[in-house]
C-alpha cells in the first residue's frame, strides 16, 4: 500500500462552520488516521495519513470544506507517514 502524510493548513472563514467535524466524518468515510484542530490566529490544521489516493480526496475537498465555510487558502505539507496516528478525531 501506498501510504501517505499530509500536514494541513486551512485559511478562511473556517472557524464555527463544523470545519472540524466534517473533516472527521471525511477522514473516517476514507479510513484516514489523523486529527484536525482550530487555531488561534482563526486557520484550522490537519494531519491526513494513510492510502495515498484517499489522502488527496481529502486534501481536495479541504480547498472547498463545509456549505458555510469559505477557504481562502490551503497549504500542504507532504511528510513521511509515522504509522502512530490513531483513528481519526478532533484536537480540542
Amino acid at each position: 500500500m501506498d501510504r501517505v502524510r499530509a500536514h494541513v493548513m486551512i485559511s478562511g472563514q473556517v472557524q464555527g462552520v463544523n470545519f472540524r467535524a466534517y473533516t472527521r466524518d471525511q477522514a473516517r468515510q476514507a479510513s484516514v488516521e489523523g486529527w484536525v484542530r482550530n487555531l488561534s490566529d482563526g486557520r484550522v490544521e490537519a494531519v491526513f495519513e494513510g492510502p495515498r489516493s484517499a489522502v488527496q480526496r481529502l486534501v481536495s475537498w479541504c480547498y472547498s470544506g463545509p456549505t458555510h465555510a469559505r477557504v481562502d487558502r490551503v497549504e500542504v505539507n507532504w511528510e513521511e507517514p509515522t504509522g502512530q496516528e490513531g483513528s481519526f478525531g478532533i484536537l480540542w
